[in-house]
């Protein structure tokens, strides 16, 4: 049974009910497609069955590598970009106690990152960490030739040999690329790492419930399992019925395409708890880079309330009104809190004494959410009761199977991205790779 709910009353007034009702027959013919396997990139679907797909034996081989890796590390090294490094973030972030790290008695392993920027610093920064731990590496890449993670791991990789010597470097390296070509996939058979195979028929975005997020998250010590099982309920679900009385993602997809044709082209994602702020990180690549090309789509933009109300609220309550909202709603909070009495009140707040802080979020939220309704803001509610593996489960799923929808509905290929290339060939160019010698002349030219 899913555990998500969706609310769209406070966004219904601002389409046309005869519109809305089309769109929405719209979007059950691409659901109908999205199913057949008869759309735009319809060889990349490979996701859609992750879930009951995976196997005990599959999760016992995730569970058994990461305590190998958990009782040799107090590191362990993420090198990935974009869906590659993203998915497994927004999951370990929103399951983590948010102050671990620092924590004095801090007993574990935590996870850092590397190849998801080209920052010098950071990666200096890095390295000087690493030079005082022991550590491990997972190496995620379906080419191993992708410029950012591709120098990261050739920086951490000679780091590594360097403190433990190549044999040993070898096994604290875990490649997981392709099955059976790439540059890394061929290193990691020459130097005998550890390999997991992220499946063709998978793009990076939609591969969090692949080795590319479990590892990193079973590493980070959290339930896998229950992670897979929530995924598994919310496709159990969505494939049951195309029904906008049960099915989530037909009512999300036909909301936001609705909304986008009435002139709301930017869709913000708000989160009323910081562990959330890389979920949305992931949603907004998966949105970004499913819909945003043949010069369409909605935009994907993230703040996290409250403390951007102090920001940007002022844009979301009186700018241009071309946005809507989508606010995930946590029900419960997982601790309790409470606002203790002052005797001399000189802050006022003796009215809240007593209440959880859970509770005065809470109402932050829905007063929020009814100004940004006043001011002209649509708001999209989808509420979960608590933060937890099974109900992150069944958010991830729920997301990957309504951008496949909606980039169906909005007529474009939800599985490409073919302007990510563009600034590829102006870098190689300008770093002068072999074969772009001539682009590399006419990009001085009109640079300098």
């Amino acid at each position: 049974m899913s555990k998500i709910r969706i609310d769209i009353s406070k966004a219904l007034p601002f389409v046309d009910q005869t519109s809305f009702q089309s769109i929405t027959e719209e979007v059950i013919r691409q659901y109908q497609t999205l199913l057949s396997g008869t759309g735009k990139g319809n060889d990349h679907l490979g996701w859609l069955h992750l879930p009951t797909l995976a196997t005990p034996g599959f999760v016992n081989r995730i569970n058994g590598d990461s305590e190998k890796i958990r009782s040799g590390s107090g590191i362990f090294v993420v090198i990935g970009i974009g869906g590659s490094y993203l998915g497994s973030r927004a999951v370990i972030e929103a399951l983590s106690d948010p102050f671990s790290a620092v924590h004095p008695r801090h007993e574990g392993i935590r996870i850092v990152y590397a190849g998801e920027n080209l920052s010098e610093d950071y990666h200096n920064s890095l390295l000087k960490l690493l030079d005082n731990v022991d550590y491990s590496v997972a190496v995620i890449s379906k080419s191993g030739t992708t410029t950012e993670p591709a120098v990261a791991f050739r920086i951490i990789k000679s780091h590594l040999e360097k403190k433990y010597g190549q044999e040993k470097a070898a096994g604290r390296i875990f490649a997981i690329t392709d099955a059976a070509k790439g540059a890394l996939k061929k290193m990691a058979e020459i130097e005998k790492y550890t390999t997991y195979v992220i499946p063709d028929d998978i793009g990076g975005r939609y591969s969090v419930l692949t080795p590319v997020g479990l590892l990193p998250v079973a590493v980070a010590g959290f339930d896998i399992g229950k992670l897979l099982e929530g995924a598994r309920m919310m496709e159990e679900l969505l494939f049951s019925t195309s029904d906008p009385t049960v099915n989530s993602s037909v009512v999300y997809a036909s909301i936001r395409n609705a909304l986008y044709r009435n002139g709301k082209i930017i869709e913000t994602m708000v989160n009323y708890e910081p562990r959330l702020f890389f979920f949305g990180e992931w949603w907004k690549q998966l949105f970004g880079e499913s819909e945003g090309k043949e010069n369409k789509g909605i935009f994907p933009a993230g703040v996290s309330f409250t403390t951007d109300l102090h920001s940007m609220g002022q844009y979301i309550q009186e700018g241009l009104r071309n946005l809507f909202e989508t606010v995930i709603s946590i029900e419960h909070s997982n601790s309790s809190l409470q606002v203790p009495a002052d005797d001399e009140n000189l802050d006022g707040l003796n009215y809240l004494a007593g209440k959880n802080i859970s509770e005065i979020n809470h109402m932050a939220e829905l007063g929020t959410m009814l100004a940004h309704v006043d001011g002209g803001v649509p708001n999209i509610r989808i509420s979960i009761p608590s933060i937890n593996e099974e109900t992150i489960g069944q958010l991830i799923y729920f997301f990957e199977f309504s951008c496949a929808l909606s980039g169906y509905t909005l007529g474009v290929n939800p599985f490409d991205q073919p302007g990510v290339e563009a600034y590829k060939k102006n870098m190689f160019a300008l770093l002068g790779k072999p074969g772009f010698e001539q682009k590399g002349i006419e990009l001085r030219k009109r640079l300098f």
